[in-house]
C-alpha cells in the first residue's frame, strides 16, 4: 500500500455490531486513515467541532438577540450577575460562579416570588449555544407541567457567568421547595448544544452535588425537549413526596420510558 494512501473502510464490510454501534453515536469509529493519520476530512471535521466548542465557552449570551424580545416579554425574563464579572474570571475563579453579586441578590428579592413549588434559573454555564438553543422549548413545557400538577411556578431568570452551586444560593433567596438550574454543559466534540438540568430540594448553603440530581444530555442527539421536560418534572414530584433530593432520592424514569 502506497504510503499516505487514504484507507477508509466500506460501511458494508463492516461486522454488523459496528455498523449497529457507528449508527447510534456520533463518535468517530473507524473512520479510515492516511497512513499513521486522520483522513483530511476527519480532521477537519474535528477541528470543526473543536472551534464549536471554544465558540461555546467563550461566547457572552444576549438575552434580546438570543431569545427575542417578545420570549422575554411573555416571561418576564430578567438578568442577573454572578460575582464572575468576566469570561475570563468566571473561568478561573469557579468559586464566583456560585454567588450572586449584592446588586443581584436585591433584584432577585425584589422580582421573584417566594416560597414556590418550582422555581427555574437559566444559567450560561459553560455553553451558551445549549442555552440558546434548548431553552426556548423546554422553559414553556417546565411551567405547563407545573400548572397542570397544580405548583406555584416562579419568575425565571437569567444568570450570567453561572455555575451550579448557585442553586444554594437561589435557596438561600427565594426558599423555593425545588429549585432547578438550566445550564449549558461543558462542549465535547459530539455537540457544543447540550444542556442540563441541576436540581434540589430546598436547596442552602449546606448543600453540595451529594445534595442535588441531574437530567442531562438535552440535545437533538439526546433527550428532546419534551422527554427532558418530562424527567424533571418527575423527579421534582419525587423530591416533593419525599422531602428530600440528591443521593438520598431514589429517582425513577416517567411512565412510559424505559
Amino acid at each position: 500500500m502506497p504510503e499516505g494512501r487514504e484507507i477508509a473502510p466500506a460501511n458494508s464490510d463492516l461486522p454488523e455490531i459496528v455498523r449497529k454501534i457507528r449508527a447510534r453515536t456520533p463518535a468517530r469509529l473507524l473512520v479510515g486513515r492516511a497512513g499513521a493519520a486522520y483522513r483530511t476530512s476527519t480532521l477537519i471535521e474535528l477541528q470543526e467541532s473543536y472551534a464549536a466548542a471554544k465558540d461555546a465557552v467563550r461566547s457572552e449570551l444576549n438575552l434580546a438577540q438570543t431569545f427575542g424580545e417578545a420570549f422575554l416579554r411573555d416571561w418576564n425574563l430578567f438578568e442577573v450577575q454572578t460575582k464572575a464579572h468576566s469570561k475570563d474570571e468566571y473561568l478561573l475563579r469557579p468559586d464566583f460562579g456560585r454567588q450572586f453579586d449584592d446588586a443581584s441578590k436585591s433584584l432577585i428579592m425584589s422580582r421573584c416570588p417566594r416560597e414556590c413549588d418550582l422555581q427555574v434559573a437559566i444559567g450560561d454555564g459553560l455553553s451558551v449555544a445549549a442555552v440558546a438553543v434548548q431553552v426556548p422549548a423546554l422553559l414553556p413545557l417546565l411551567a405547563d407541567g407545573a400548572k397542570v400538577r397544580g405548583w406555584k411556578f416562579g419568575r425565571p431568570f437569567f444568570i450570567r457567568h453561572c455555575r451550579v452551586g448557585i442553586l444554594n444560593e437561589i435557596g438561600e433567596l427565594l426558599r423555593p421547595q425545588v429549585a432547578v438550574l438550566l445550564i449549558g454543559e461543558r462542549p465535547g466534540l459530539a455537540t457544543a448544544e447540550s444542556l442540563s438540568a441541576y436540581m434540589a430540594y430546598q436547596p442552602d448553603k449546606s448543600h453540595t452535588d451529594a445534595n442535588r440530581n441531574l437530567v442531562s444530555n438535552i440535545h437533538s442527539r439526546g433527550l428532546s425537549p419534551e422527554d427532558g421536560a418530562r424527567r424533571v418534572l418527575t423527579l421534582a414530584a419525587q423530591m416533593l413526596e419525599a422531602g428530600t433530593s440528591g443521593y438520598q432520592l431514589k429517582p425513577a424514569l416517567p411512565p412510559n420510558e424505559p
